[in-house]
């Protein structure tokens, strides 16, 4: 008797074994496709009990690549190479008024990322928004160069994301570029549906405020870059940055 209940010890112990190696390799095989393919959120399970499904982020975040780029137009350190892949919102205090972005990290981690960072360092403080366009099919205004000369950036750059079927309707928030892969500081506020391919990282949309964007646009640019395109007329100056998680 004793030899056949060690034996049955034995096989339990053997078959808890295997179930713990099975379950590790499992978590092992989700965390990877996690962090190497497109999506951002993995379903992780369903409860039985209401069908409830939950949904997690990867372990240690999303990774992302700063590259130090050109001169900074304001000394900031590179953002964290690490996205929580969270979304936030962020308020732009300007001289015209509040503008309430959502900025949708769960579409663009790395790129909220890099804008989160900026604006914990106080990067877009006091800057301009430098170009609006008022043009047949582009209308957007756009920000992010301390510079005001449209040159201007963090010092660094950064890939293209969340371009796939990518579309400018009114209210989109998107990086401005010089090329593909070469995101800094810069991006533009939509203000009426625009035509444009899909070579600009939407990150956000505009939640609140955008009928001050609206007004700037009917007072005209400075048609410095040609008819419509140029300055804003009546100056915007963006005077604080405040965000937070949602």
């Amino acid at each position: 008797m004793a030899g056949k209940k060690e034996r049955q010890r034995k096989l339990a112990r053997e078959r808890y074994q295997r179930r713990i190696v099975r379950e590790t390799r499992r978590r092992h095989r989700l965390r990877l496709w996690t962090l190497a393919g497109t999506a951002v959120v993995l379903v992780a399970a369903a409860l039985s009990a209401g069908g409830v499904v939950l949904a997690s982020r990867p372990p240690g975040g999303i990774a992302c690549k700063y590259t130090p780029s050109g001169t900074a137009a304001r000394k900031v350190k590179l953002p964290p190479t690490r996205a929580n892949g969270a979304n936030y919102q962020a308020t732009l205090k300007t001289n015209h008024g509040s503008i309430v972005l959502n900025l949708l990290g769960s579409k663009a981690p790395c790129t909220v990322n890099s804008f989160t960072s900026l604006t914990d360092q106080g990067y877009f403080n006091k800057t301009p928004c430098h170009r609006l366009t008022n043009e047949t099919g582009l209308y957007v205004l756009q920000c992010g160069d301390p510079t005001g000369t449209g040159s201007g950036g963090p010092g660094y750059k950064f890939d293209n994301e969340n371009l796939h079927g990518a579309k400018y309707t009114a209210g989109t928030v998107a990086m401005a570029n010089s090329g593909a892969n070469t995101n800094g500081s810069q991006f533009f506020l939509v203000y009426k549906n625009s035509s444009l391919p899909a070579d600009y990282t939407p990150f956000g949309t505009i939640a609140s405020g955008i009928n001050i964007i609206q007004n700037i646009a009917k007072a005209g640019t400075n048609n410095a870059n040609g008819p419509g395109d140029g300055a804003p007329k009546e100056k915007v100056e963006i005077d604080s940055v405040t965000i937070k998680q949602t």
